[in-house]
């Protein structure tokens, strides 16, 4: 039972077994320092917590057939800062903003800020580079509920000489004012937030989930927002009842986001796990999602965003996660006119989400709209209703209804037309299938280039629901389907296997190229 190291900071690391299990494996017994760490581990992702800085831990896995060992050392750290030292009371009640963010101010580079056990009810606090900050096993920070006392970051702010814009603030790949989140990066480099406690919004016991549609003063927070930020790891904390999506990397680059639970209500309004927009390198390990909407939702920015700055989200490696009742497991778009490329999703398992992979373009995303180099491979889907859903008619925005979108006439390629690449399946397994196995819908004028499914097993359920695979005009509810192509220029299928369908396996419509 190999592992490699996923993450070490000053008090911590975690480890990712080698193997090809998803999410969890057989039992074993994991020790450190030949003590007993954790008895009868199922889970492939592993955290340590409460280590000494600058020291070599031996760290051995053993279950009945076979023992492993290795050597892992903790990072150097410089001086821990105590949160309560400063002043913050933890109680529940205080306002301890001002105390906390005193702390982290203090704190110099290769540093801690540690939150001690207690509940620290705070506004939004501003991260600094080189630091790290460690919430402990029974720390929670708890969301100020008066939304007048969050700082608001502008959407677009002129430079001095008029000559370009500052983008501060971002709302749905717009760059619109938004509140602060409660942790609030900008252009912070080397931090990492780590530990067992809890970030949480706190957004049942206030107003953040009341008419969500509608601007009051700003846009709603997120529970994590990283602007510009690079080298920032995540490591073991929750994240929950956040006001709107948890986790929100923006023009960020060189982020882990390891061992999380990411955890609102199943009817919380917009409350997103992940979604990084024009990011890069991004890795997913071993996340725990239950969220009230999309799981992972890979964005680069609505038209004017995509097209100034032609930033991708690019070189994603998303595994071992559990992706639980949102509406999408793995999404992508709609908001990438910037392009999505090279994302990896493997050992994963989708639990009762509408749609397994989520793909969500249109007409009018712009010739920078690319999403290509997709790869899923040995995934697991349990009651997820349409495991494969590729569609680029998605009727967002205020025009997502005009017959520019809905229009299935071929339109003329220009400046407007997004495009879909190529997009591999592999060693899948889906069970309790409803509406769908897959539906994949490309344009007349710009069909989806390739579609791969190998080794690709779809189980249906006895009574299959009705639904509507896709968000696009004209489509009709189905249910108990195979998989429906319309539009794209080759398709590869081997070992597909379709158990307790009663309709076609493949309906086909205008594919250039069908090999079975």
């Amino acid at each position: 039972m190999k592992f490699n190291v996923l993450v070490t900071t000053s008090r911590s690391f975690t480890i990712e077994l080698d193997n090809n299990d998803i999410v969890e494996t057989s039992k074993y017994n994991l020790y450190l320092n030949d003590e007993l760490y954790l008895e009868n581990a199922t889970k492939n992702v592993i955290s340590f917590f409460d280590l000494i800085p600058d020291k070599a831990y031996k760290v051995e896995i053993k279950n009945s057939k076979e023992n492993y060992v290795s050597y892992i050392k903790t990072d150097y750290e410089y001086v821990t800062l105590d949160v309560k030292r400063f002043g913050a009371k933890g109680d529940g009640k205080t306002l301890d903003t001002n105390q906390i963010q005193a702390c982290i101010l203090a704190c110099p580079d290769k540093g801690r800020v540690y939150f001690p056990d207690g509940e620290y009810y705070t506004g939004p606090l501003f991260l600094k580079s080189n630091i790290t900050i460690e919430l402990s096993k029974n720390a929670r920070l708890i969301g100020d509920t008066d939304r007048n006392h969050y700082p608001i970051l502008p959407g677009v702010t002129y430079l001095s000489d008029e000559s370009d814009e500052y983008n501060l603030g971002s709302w749905e790949g717009n760059p619109l004012s938004c509140f602060a989140s409660i942790i609030t990066g900008i252009n912070v480099e080397n931090v990492n937030i780590i530990g067992r406690g809890i970030i949480d919004g706190n957004a049942n016991n206030s107003d953040w989930w009341v008419d969500v549609r509608k601007k009051r003063i700003a846009w709603r927070p997120r529970g994590v927002f990283l602007n510009n930020c690079k080298n920032i790891t995540f490591q073991g904390v929750t994240v929950t009842n956040t006001p709107s999506w948890n986790l929100h990397p923006y023009f960020s680059e060189n982020l882990k986001f390891i061992d999380l639970k990411l955890i609102n209500p199943k009817n919380s309004p917009n409350t997103d796990g992940c979604d990084p927009e024009s990011c890069k390198n991004v890795d997913i390990i071993g996340v725990y999602f239950s969220v009230g909407d999309d799981c992972i939702a890979i964005k680069s920015g609505k038209i004017y965003m995509g097209r100034k700055y032609k930033k991708p989200s690019e070189y994603f490696n998303i595994r071992n996660c559990s992706m639980n009742f949102g509406h999408g497991a793995i999404v992508l778009g709609s908001e990438m006119s910037g392009g999505i490329k090279n994302i990896t999703v493997n050992r994963c398992l989708f639990n009762q989400t509408d749609r397994g992979l989520r793909i969500k373009t249109r007409r009018g995303r712009g010739k920078d709209a690319i999403i290509d180099g997709i790869t899923f491979e040995n995934i697991k889907m349990t009651e997820v209703l349409t495991p494969l859903v590729i569609n680029m008619f998605y009727y967002c925005d205020p025009d997502g209804h005009t017959e520019y979108v809905y229009s299935k006439e071929k339109l003329p390629v220009d400046e407007r037309t997004p495009y879909l690449g190529e997009f591999k399946f592999k060693d899948i397994d889906c069970y309790d299938v409803n509406v769908a196995a897959g539906t994949f819908y490309g344009l007349p004028e710009q069909p989806i280039k390739s579609i791969d499914i190998e080794n690709v097993t779809f189980h249906y359920s006895k009574n299959p629901k009705a639904g509507i695979p896709a968000m696009m005009d004209g489509l009709d509810p189905m249910s108990g389907k195979g998989i429906i192509l319309s539009y794209v220029d080759t398709v590869k299928v081997k070992n597909v296997k379709f158990d307790g369908l009663n309709d076609k396996d493949y309906e086909l419509f205008d594919v250039n190229k069908f090999e079975k």
